[in-house]
This record gives structure tokens, sequence and C-alpha cells, in this order.
């Protein structure tokens, strides 16, 4: 197949090495940064710096921005899309993407099918990326109105790429959970090292301040854009963070013992159940 990835960042240069590794897919990439491309096309990642005529031989074109770059792009390049060309991304919010891309799909007469590689790491950009990237990852597909042979398409080239699962899903459902398993987590890391103890924390931390801290290396552009297109869930998740915080401080500063070990029961508990 033709292979078009636009943006080489570490989702998708890790998308280019993981073709060139474990498939015979002819991949073109497309990067604003002459670096980036150059760094992809010396460690043979990208076959070439791709262009408007790849984008119309494309099999699958995928879409490695930040959201609205995402959408923008299309809009700029929407008469070079051929119309056997499916379109797909990689975004961690749906609805917003979503709801662009599938207008410009019907516009253009090419297929869009969303989708959300549940893989990376706390660093970012090209020199972060590996072919390895995607080993035993979830891959989601928010198929919106694509057709099933596209969205096995998109689901048996996952596998080819190391995936070791795919779940389905609508964009409101998908944003409503990447609220809780994704962003919070982020938001919450930020806060955590935000305290003025963070700066004195070696020597004193192990593995607890290494789980709960490692995502605060974050890149704040990009989650703030995602943090911002996924609004209503994310508040309400974060509702819940501080009242469930709020139960626990109340607790400790009421010196109550009952209370306060009912509650950490309870977290421990939820968490022996689901067993992960």
């Amino acid at each position: 197949m033709h292979i078009v990835i636009v943006g080489l960042g570490l989702i998708g240069g890790s998308l280019a090495k993981a073709f060139t590794k474990y498939t015979d897919c002819h991949v073109a990439g497309i990067d604003s940064d002459p670096a980036t491309v150059e760094a992809a096309l010396a460690c043979g990642a990208i076959t070439k710096e791709g262009d408007n005529d790849d984008l119309r031989q494309a099999d699958i074109v995928y879409l490695c921005l930040y959201p609205q770059a995402d959408i923008d792009f299309v809009r700029a390049h929407l008469s070079a899309f051929g119309k056997h060309t499916v379109l797909t991304d990689v975004c961690g919010i749906k609805t917003k993407v979503c709801h662009g891309l599938c207008a410009l799909a019907k516009e253009g007469g090419f297929v869009y099918c969303g989708a959300h590689p549940m893989a990376g790491t706390e660093k970012h950009g090209f020199s972060a990326s590996r072919a390895d990237m995607f080993k035993g990852a979830s891959y989601i597909l928010v198929p919106c109105s694509a057709p099933e042979p596209v969205q096995e398409l998109l689901r048996q080239t996952a596998f080819q790429l190391g995936f070791g699962r795919s779940v389905s899903t609508t964009p409101e459902h998908h944003d409503q959970l990447i609220a809780f398993t994704s962003q919070l987590p982020h938001a919450l890391a930020c806060a955590y090292v935000m305290s003025p103890c963070c700066p004195e924390h070696r020597g004193f931390s192990a593995g607890s301040y290494r789980d709960v801290s490692r995502v605060a290396n974050i890149n704040e552009v990009m989650w703030a854009e995602l943090f911002l297109d996924n609004q209503t869930a994310l508040t309400g998740e974060l509702n819940t963070l501080i009242k469930n915080l709020s139960d626990i401080r109340d607790a400790v500063a009421d010196g109550d013992q009952k209370r306060l070990e009912a509650l950490l029961r309870r977290g421990r508990l939820i968490k022996e159940e689901l067993g992960e």
C-alpha cells in the first residue's frame, strides 16, 4: 500500500518506523520542519518527503497533527486527496475532529474513519519515536459513517504494526472515557509537581513519586488544546477528583480514622475488582 503520514512527531514518527519495519508499504512523510523530514529520511522511516501526488495516490493518509491543524491541513489540501483514499487520524479527542473531518471528507468525496492509538510516552518529537511503540497497545476506531471494509482495513493494518487489540466507539463516548484515562492523569501530574515540596523530593522519593509525576513532562501546547476541545467531559472528571480528594482531606483534617479507612478501602476494593 501507499501510506502518507502527515506530522512526524512521536506518534507519526513511530507509525512511519513501524510501517517500515513490519510491512512492505511505501511510506511518504510530511512535516513542517525540514530537519524532521531529513531525520526520517536518514533513518529510513520514510521513503520520500510527501507531496500532493502522494496524497492523491495514497491508500491511507494518517493525520498526526494537533486537532485543529489536522482539520486545517485537510481543508488546505482538499482537492489533492484521491477518491479511493482512506483518511484517518490519531487525535486524542474525537468529537471536534470527527465533526470537522467527516464534513470535509463528504465535500472531497473520500472516506474518513477516526482512530486513536492508545500509546505514547511523556517525551515528544521524532527523536522519541520508535517502531515498537504500539506493541500490544489498543487501537480505538471511531468509524462515524465509515463502511465496515474501511474499518477492517485500518484494524488489520494496526495489527500489522503491533497493536494487540481494537475497540470501536462513538466520538462522544471516546471523549468521555479519555477525559478519565488520559487527560485527568496529566492534569493531576501537573498539579502534583506544583507543590513547593517537589524541588526537595530527591532522597525522599521512589516509585510513587515517579508514577504520579511522570506525565507532568508535558507538551503544554498540545495538551491545552486537547483539554479545551474536551472541556465538558474533562471538567466533570476534574470535579469528581476534587470531590474525592476533598473527602480524604476532610477525614485527615478531622482526625477521623474510621472515615479515612473507609475511603481508602473503597479505592483499594475498586482497584482489586478491576484486577489491573
